[in-house]
């Protein structure tokens, strides 16, 4: 669908929102995401931020986007738009519901986009509901004194510089809750190892990715199909499925961030650098399946069964 830049607000020094208007916006439910069409570098996800509750026809869109200046350009193209810009997006899907029930909640930086829909749904179908948001610095939290309004008891504001959040006493003091949880990929396994080591279910456990889930220096490697023996190299800032689309081959795959585990590849033989938040900490190590998304290589190949 053709979208239209309608507003744009600076939140912080590097956090823009955007509104976007268009004819007959569908409806969309809290955690769900729009992909952009962000030219020459690709698609970009971003999730949909919501104050209203549910709407089944909003009259605008409204994300926000990090500016990363050392990321792969996609922050960048969405902060160069302007207002009368127009941009091709999908229509709203959602791999991030909030679960039904009791919800806990928990933010780290730009990761706050969905959860600001969560909380809103949470609070409008008077449901029990915790909310924590955690950041570097009061000057670097978005809409922090907007979400203090609107939630009041239920939201904690947490500045690293002057206490960074007890995360395992917020998840200990949540048990019976459904765990929500959107931030960096360090903050995002930390918690769900707490969560299953105070007692949570493993479907209690819900988070999702604000960055593409890579992670460290990046250097070509080789992969090969099992089935075929064609051997592709995976250059620096491509992913295996970059190069094997390239290549003609038909792949299932969804989020490109690592956190839904579509893209789940079974591993003949080569050592896999996981860069994922979906396979456990045993599974990594068995290296038997990756997320060709985010995953690269340890190894000089990887001969994969896609």
């Amino acid at each position: 669908m053709l979208l239209t830049v309608d507003r744009i607000e600076d939140q912080t020094d590097q956090i823009r929102s955007i509104w976007l208007t268009g004819d007959e916006l569908p409806g969309f439910t809290a955690g769900a995401h729009l992909k952009f069409d962000c030219g020459d570098v690709g698609t970009r996800a971003y999730s949909l931020v919501s104050w209203e509750g549910r709407e089944p026809s909003p009259a605008t869109y409204q994300i926000a986007v990090q500016r990363e200046d050392d990321g792969t350009g996609g922050s960048k193209f969405m902060h160069g738009l302007k207002v009368g810009n127009q941009i091709e997006a999908t229509e709203p899907k959602n791999d991030f519901p909030l679960a039904n029930g009791k919800a806990l909640l928990i933010a780290g930086g730009i990761g706050i986009t969905p959860m600001i829909s969560m909380a809103t749904w949470a609070k409008s179908s008077s449901r029990e509901y915790e909310f924590h948001y955690a950041s570097r610095s009061a000057d670097v939290m978005a809409f922090g004194l907007a979400l203090a309004d609107v939630h009041g008891d239920a939201f904690t504001r947490h500045y690293d510089d002057v206490a960074i959040m007890d995360l395992k006493a917020v998840i200990e003091n949540g048990l019976g809750s459904h765990l929500h949880i959107c931030g960096p990929k360090g903050m995002i396994e930390a918690a769900r190892e707490m969560a299953l080591n105070a007692g949570y279910n493993a479907d209690h456990i819900h988070f999702e990715l604000f960055n593409n889930g890579a992670g460290g220096e990046e250097t070509a490697f080789e992969v090969e199909v099992a089935d075929t023996g064609d051997v592709y190299t995976v250059p620096p800032g491509k992913s295996i499925i970059d190069v094997l689309e390239e290549a003609g081959h038909d792949l299932v795959y969804d989020c490109l961030r690592g956190d839904c585990g579509i893209c789940q590849t079974d591993v003949v033989s080569g050592e896999p650098d996981h860069r994922d938040v979906v396979l456990s900490d045993a599974e990594k190590a068995d290296g038997n399946v990756m997320q060709i998304c985010v995953g690269r290589a340890k190894s000089a190949r990887l001969v994969l069964d896609i």
